[in-house]
């Protein structure tokens, strides 16, 4: 299947999302009860009366399904998720390998080449081929059937292939997306997904190079102005942890930029780009956002010992010392990290209110990184899930709440304690 080369020429320069050109009006959606479908039968994360128990499952779900993968075979796996008590997952769609390439080709399969023999923690193990339209085409299905709703996300990353066009391409991310959704809704795809999460842990922590490229031109305010000399520059040049004034302005513009074009198009779609906690919320423009979702870890208060060795997965350390250490530390200033989390936890909730919209986290608790090995167990990051879930449910507005980052079956050790799972996923639930 090939698109016309000249219709693709004319779309990228009509979205171009250059930061002073893509403010156009936006759209606001309607509310509706939960369960009941809103006119257009479409399910939207704004109307959850009752909290979802959310999964991440990233990119896993699609680099992990072959032979000897933990998802080769997706109908059990989703009716295990569902056993688990899970009724909501999070997938990276892929937009960017769905969507055609810069000269109008779509290609159907990719070829994911396993960069060395450390394992991974999310994604491939082995040097494997995907075929990404086929796949949503089979899967969400699927998720209808055993009752899973869905949040589409991406991380826009290579993994692997040799596609490189659309990370740099100015715009690539909005087409990608429009392409995606325009697939998915010519197969009556849409109305079991309930938002869609356009950037991983926005403005950092993905694989778009050409919007990592406009921050960088603009990390050094004076030499921008130099470049640019009929740009208009905010006054200041405050260094922050997440860049300068022009920097945030940037991010700010061109993230509402994305969210208005697209809903445009897809009035019926909620939209928003996920955060981490390194994220400021005072710095985010939240005005276009459809819903929160904030990660945040015990990992995050810098302080946890133990953590950078864990994630190193580094086989010649002794974990055995290394998680004596982290437990002794949790032990004794378990009180004040539960603090600290409910304050930030908290200000998530308020945050979201402030601005009207319903708020979640589809990572978190504990660790940010940990894996199956014989010297580690589960039960630290089982506890810190038992903690923070408990927290979010204080506030009524958080309505998609993950246990871990780690509710893959690939991290058996997490995977197989199905008591646990119903259990936390039946207090989400319940609310």
């Amino acid at each position: 299947m090939t698109i016309s080369k000249h219709k693709r020429r004319v779309f990228i320069k009509n979205t171009s999302l250059a930061a002073s050109a893509i403010l156009v009006s936006g759209v606001t959606s309607a509310t509706t009860p939960f369960l009941l479908k809103s006119s257009n039968s479409q399910l939207k994360v704004s109307n959850l009366k009752k909290p979802v128990a959310i999964a991440m499952w990233d990119y896993s779900w699609i680099l992990r399904h072959h032979r000897y993968g933990e998802f080769e075979n997706w109908e059990r796996v989703l009716e295990e998720l569902s056993e688990r008590g899970y009724n909501a997952i999070r997938i990276d769609a892929m937009p960017q390998f769905v969507a055609a390439n810069s000269s109008g080709d779509i290609e159907d399969e990719f070829r994911n080449v396993k960069d060395g023999w450390k394992p991974a923690l999310w994604g491939n193990d082995y040097t494997m081929s995907f075929r990404p339209r086929e796949a949503l085409l089979e899967f969400l299905p699927k998720c209808r059937k055993y009752g899973i709703k869905v949040g589409l996300a991406t991380w826009f990353m290579r993994h692997g292939t040799s596609r490189t066009d659309i990370f740099m391409e100015e715009g690539g991310l909005l087409r990608a997306w429009d392409e995606t959704l325009d697939f998915l809704k010519s197969h009556e795809l849409l109305d079991n997904v309930m938002y869609v999460d356009l950037l991983n842990e926005y403005p950092n922590w993905h694989g778009y190079d050409w919007f990592k490229n406009e921050m960088n031109k603009r990390s050094d305010i004076k030499q921008f102005k130099l470049d640019n000399p009929d740009a208009n520059v905010p006054d200041g040049n405050s260094k922050k942890s997440l860049g300068n004034l022009l920097q945030q302005e940037f991010y700010n513009d061109f993230i509402k930029g994305t969210i208005k074009n697209l809903k445009r198009k897809y009035p019926e779609m909620e939209f928003f780009a996920s955060l981490d906690s390194g994220m400021d919320l005072k710095r985010i423009d939240l005005s276009n956002f459809e819903a929160l979702d904030y990660h945040v870890w015990f990992a995050h208060t810098g302080k946890i010992p133990g953590l950078g060795d864990v994630s190193s997965r580094n086989q010649t350390l002794d974990y055995r010392q290394i998680y004596s250490k982290l437990k002794d530390y949790w032990k004794e200033y378990r009180g004040s990290l539960i603090e600290w989390m409910d304050g930030r936890i908290t200000d998530i909730a308020n945050t979201a209110a402030n601005h009207d919209i319903v708020c979640g986290n589809t990572e978190g608790w504990g660790p940010i990184f940990w894996f199956d090995h014989p010297e580690l167990d589960w039960k630290w990051v089982k506890e810190s899930a038992d903690v923070c879930v408990d927290l979010a449910l204080k506030h009524d507005n958080y309505k998609f709440i993950c246990t871990s980052n780690f509710t893959h079956p690939q991290f058996k050790g997490m995977w197989e304690d199905v008591i646990w799972h119903q259990q936390i996923t039946s207090r989400i639930k319940n609310g």
